[in-house]
């Protein structure tokens, strides 16, 4: 299992930074290059920039009143969200559907389940493991 974690490209887990202007204000964005590839992806499905959607992302979040205090980690949830929903068969890659075009409810409430599942399961497996 290591290995394929190892002998990953390191590149991958390097810092960037990226400066950019949300409402007048510069701000400065550090994430692993790995979570800004994976950025250009999901803005490129919805024909914008890296920095028109973390732009939407952060207008959107203010109007559902979330704190965004630490908005670099949400950013790196929406990127592993969207790996997560490919992986689960809920998305693929290679479609170029908008992502504002899906049905969020239906899609939130399908993950909804599936995180408690694998609660159950992943809770009773270490029940098991401590057992023996």
């Amino acid at each position: 299992m290591c290995q394929l974690f190892i002998n990953a490209d390191s590149q991958l887990w390097t810092y960037r930074t990226k400066s950019l202007r949300i409402d007048g204000v510069v701000t400065s964005i550090r994430l692993e290059t790995f979570f800004w590839d994976i950025l250009e992806e999901l803005s490129f499905r919805d024909q914008m920039t890296v920095n028109q959607m973390i732009t939407k992302l952060y207008h959107e979040s203010l109007d559902a009143d979330h704190d965004i205090s630490n908005f670099t980690s949400f950013l790196r949830v929406c990127a592993s969200r969207y790996l997560s929903l490919i992986a689960d068969g809920d998305l693929t890659r290679e479609g170029d559907a908008s992502l504002s075009n899906i049905n969020a409810q239906n899609m939130l409430g399908k993950e909804s389940l599936r995180r408690s599942q694998r609660k159950v399961r992943f809770s009773s497996s270490t029940q098991k493991h401590s057992v023996n």
